[in-house]
């Protein structure tokens, strides 16, 4: 399955919470699922360490990276990394939630529920704040790697 998914490209996201201190990770499985109303799904890891603040977070930040946030995506997926120090920027948005500065769109969104599947967890979330207004163009994951979209 690995070796299939690593021919897929996928967008690239930060998905963070506050617990006792912020958390995020780098995620490929940010997905729409419905317009009405507007919700989302991702999938984590219940060893990921940003696992336990997700399990109880009531609202979590959805952050789409551009191209150039290849450092930020790399920061985020990195274990063990103080992924809010600095150089990286970020402010306290609606909710409370952690918000990234410089990124081509985010979500405030309310988690509705946790589905078991294996050893991840697929958060379902509706959007109830925002910004689509970023600019740039979008960081994917491809074979292992991240990249840019080609003219």
């Amino acid at each position: 399955m690995r070796s299939v998914f690593r021919r897929h490209a996928a967008g690239v996201a930060v998905i963070t919470a506050h617990g006792s201190r912020p958390v995020g990770f780098t995620a490929t499985s940010l997905t729409s699922v419905a317009a009405e109303p507007p919700l989302i799904s991702f999938g984590i890891s219940t060893g990921s360490s940003s696992w336990p603040a997700v399990s109880e977070a009531e609202h979590i930040g959805v952050h789409i990276l551009g191209e150039h946030q290849e450092e930020l995506a790399v920061t985020f997926a990195r274990s063990g990394a103080d992924r809010f120090a600095a150089p990286t920027s970020w402010r306290r948005g609606p909710e409370g939630v952690p918000v990234l500065d410089g990124v081509l769109a985010w979500l405030v969104c309310k988690v509705l529920a946790r589905v078991p599947a294996g050893d991840h967890r697929i958060v379902l979330a509706q959007a109830v704040a925002g910004d689509p207004t970023g600019g740039g163009r979008p960081l994917l994951y491809h074979q292992g790697r991240f990249n840019a979209l080609r003219d």
